[in-house]
């Protein structure tokens, strides 16, 4: 029963992904906003494995880096590689140190969002033709920021709602023991 539960919670979390990357992908590129597209596949990912764990964590953040491979201009496996970890770490921290809820959330979903702009900086930073100033790529990278963790809210309400679905399966009672009454 139990496996049953793993492989309906990773579907589900599956195409809850496909959903955020529709979203990323296909309507937000029209609805920029000074340029600028949030990134919503790095929140959903740190948001499942807040509530799932490091294992359904790792295998969605495999999963969303893919995608955001797809999505995006950028070395490929650059993603894949950085949500997988992200996965991973954060759903490590749950299980051990972190309490899952809003406010873990919000700073666990700033923390991947930071790692990402970071990475999506770095060819720019190191560019030796005309490198971009920092103070630019800070400026862009906050404001991205700042756009997907406004995003990020309406995503927690989807990943909460799926979250620990395994826990909530019915349990079967046990028999109470019965007394002998003489």
């Amino acid at each position: 029963m139990k496996r049953w539960a793993l492989i309906v919670s990773i579907s589900l979390h599956a195409l809850f992904l496909i959903v955020v990357y529709i979203f990323q992908a296909a309507i937000f590129p029209f609805m920029r906003l000074d340029g600028l597209v949030p990134l919503l596949l790095p929140v959903a990912t740190a948001g499942v494995a807040l509530y799932e764990g490091r294992y359904v964590g790792g295998i969605m953040g495999l999963f969303a880096g893919v995608l955001c491979d797809i999505s995006f201009n950028a070395p490929a496996g650059t993603f894949t590689v950085l949500l997988t970890f992200a996965g991973l770490s954060v759903g490590i921290l749950s299980e051990t140190v972190f309490l899952p809820g809003f406010v873990t959330y919000m700073l666990t979903s700033v923390g991947v969002l930071a790692i990402c702009a970071f990475v999506q900086m770095m060819p720019f930073m190191i560019m030796p033709v005309n490198p971009v100033p920092m103070m630019m790529l800070l400026t862009t990278a906050g404001w991205q920021t700042l756009y997907s963790m406004i995003l990020a809210v309406p995503i927690w309400f989807f990943v909460r709602a799926l979250g620990k679905r395994a826990d909530r399966q019915p349990q079967t009672r046990h028999k109470p023991e019965e007394r002998n009454v003489r």
